[in-house]
């Protein structure tokens, strides 16, 4: 069983953002769940939802909007004395829960159980000083107050008597939790604020000149060189959320996470491509359209880079679309499945939204159908002598991310990558295996899946087979399992640990290797 071991490789400015792009994801996606349910509690019980309820989702228009200060509008009851409006779910929720579970998941991401503690503190801070929520404040301040909290532990780290260590802790975190608190109420607060305003008047811009269907020019390229994460966890959705809440729908959520594009790419491969692309495109459809991982169309873009024209052109139909039936979804969807977006689309939005997917997925494929009919010949020529243009993409797409990649595992193609330094791996006892991968979703869960069915079936149910953010990864595992790409920065946190490699998460031969070592350690089990 082939492990890599060389020291990681510097990366260019693509690497750099692309790491960038993980970790602010990385803040957002563990948080999904909040998002959706507060897009639900938005979408039903605002005054423009499904079902309006002044207690759920707030009485009058300040309350609803829920900033701060909007839950103090008064108004005289019929005994003629003044009482507070409900602020409801909505206003609260997005106001403090979703900054603060950022906060707290970044906090941790930089310093554990105590960066997540002193982030949350610091992002009240930063919170209660403005008057907009605060996603883009709650990404700066949280993993910055983890990291000073970190940096500042490090000066009496090992000097403290015995028996005081919790008292200077406990004090340390709460005195320096409180100042960066005062500090970003006074500083950090007003900057984001000022930014955010700018990056709304930005698009604001954009609405009014009608220019908002060339977003996509930068976005689809964008997603296939996976910076999508980036761009819709770390920028749109920051950005859309407070728009949603004050307008009760946002057009901006629909920039990257419309199926549209995606499906006519793969529906034309299903039609006119060849070989392992045409078999295969079908499969990536429903897993694409449904499942919601655009990943999976990335490499049919990579096989012919022309097609990134219909991927722009689909994008920039499905925004025009929207743009011109004033739709929008009350908050994100994710993944970007047509389930999910159908879920948080606003109540007045249902004809824009299915219209813009149709009519993006429409566009794309003729503007597909015309590049690969135009080098079908050509594509016939390379088939028949032996030239896999599909594998070829997947490790493309998979250099291209700087990481774990899905598409291995879905499209298939598992290889042993060799770096220059190898080893087998060794007879030591396997008792915690952890698959990791940039979220610690995803691929890294499916592969666990596989792999704890297949001890199931040998008979062994006493080891432990678990999946983790690469960033969350503990030295006290015995076996870590990820894309190749990843290895290098697994080793980093886990020095000790033996590391597998693998291409395909789904099917990949290595997990036969690694059920019979631990066959071969658990005998009694076999018995």
């Amino acid at each position: 069983m082939t492990t890599t071991s060389a020291p990681a490789k510097p990366g260019g400015a693509r690497v750099r953002v692309q790491q960038l792009g993980t970790f602010l994801s990385g803040m957002v996606m563990p948080n999904l769940p909040a998002f959706i349910a507060w897009g639900l509690i938005t979408s039903l019980f605002i005054s423009a939802g499904w079902l309006p309820n002044g207690i759920l989702g707030g009485f009058g228009d300040a309350a609803a909007i829920g900033w701060p200060g909007a839950a103090t509008t008064i108004a005289v009851g019929e005994d003629g004395k003044n009482f507070q409006q409900y602020a409801g779910l909505v206003g609260p929720m997005i106001t403090y829960l979703l900054p603060l579970l950022i906060a707290n998941t970044g906090g941790r991401m930089v310093y554990g159980q105590r960066g997540g503690v002193i982030a949350t503190i610091a992002t009240m801070g930063v919170i209660v000083g403005s008057t907009i929520p605060m996603f883009l404040g709650a990404m700066i301040v949280g993993p910055l107050a983890a990291w000073i909290m970190k940096q500042i532990d490090k000066i009496w780290d090992g000097k403290i008597r015995p028996g005081f260590e919790m008292l200077v802790n406990n004090f340390s975190g709460g005195i320096v939790g409180g100042l960066l608190a005062i500090g970003a109420f006074f500083g950090v607060a007003p900057l984001i604020q000022g930014l955010t305003n700018i990056l709304s008047a930005g698009i604001d811009a954009l609405l009014n000149a009608g220019l908002l269907p060339l977003t996509s020019i930068i976005i689809e390229p964008a997603k296939v060189l996976f910076l999508n994460n980036a761009i819709n966890h770390g920028v749109i959705t920051p950005v859309a959320t407070p728009e949603a809440l004050a307008n009760g729908k946002s057009i901006l959520f629909l920039l990257e996470a419309n199926p549209g594009p995606g499906v006519g790419i793969l529906l034309a491969f299903a039609v006119f491509g060849v070989g392992a692309a045409r078999a295969s495109a079908p499969g990536a459809i429903i897993i694409q359209f449904f499942g919601g991982i655009h990943e999976i169309y990335f490499p049919y873009v990579l096989m012919k880079p022309q097609l990134i024209v219909a991927a722009i052109g689909g994008g920039m139909t499905g925004v025009a679309t929207n743009v011109l039936f004033n739709s929008g979804l009350v908050g994100p969807a994710a993944p970007g499945s047509i389930i999910a977006v159908l879920a948080v689309t606003a109540k007045d939005s249902y004809i824009g939204v299915i219209l813009s997917v149709i009519l993006a997925a429409t566009v794309s494929f003729l503007i597909s159908a015309v590049l690969l009919r135009a080098s079908r010949k050509k594509d016939l020529a390379a088939e028949a002598a032996g030239d896999d243009a599909l594998a070829a993409a997947v490790a493309q797409n998979a250099a291209n991310k700087g990481g774990e990649s899905r598409v291995g595992a879905l499209l298939g193609g598992d290889e042993v990558v060799d770096h220059g330094q190898s080893t087998v791996l060794t007879e030591t006892r396997l008792q915690n295996i952890v698959f990791a991968c940039d979220a610690g979703m995803g691929s890294s869960a499916m592969g666990a899946s596989v792999l704890r069915n297949k001890l199931k079936k040998a008979g062994i149910s006493d080891v432990n087979v678990t999946n983790v953010a690469i960033a969350n990864l503990d030295d006290d595992v015995d076996l870590v399992i990820t894309h190749k790409d990843l290895t290098d920065r697994a080793r980093q946190k886990t020095p000790n640990a033996q590391h597998v490699s693998v291409d395909n998460f789904m099917n990949s031969p290595k997990y036969d290797e690694v059920v019979n070592q631990v066959a071969a350690q658990h005998p009694q089990e076999q018995a």
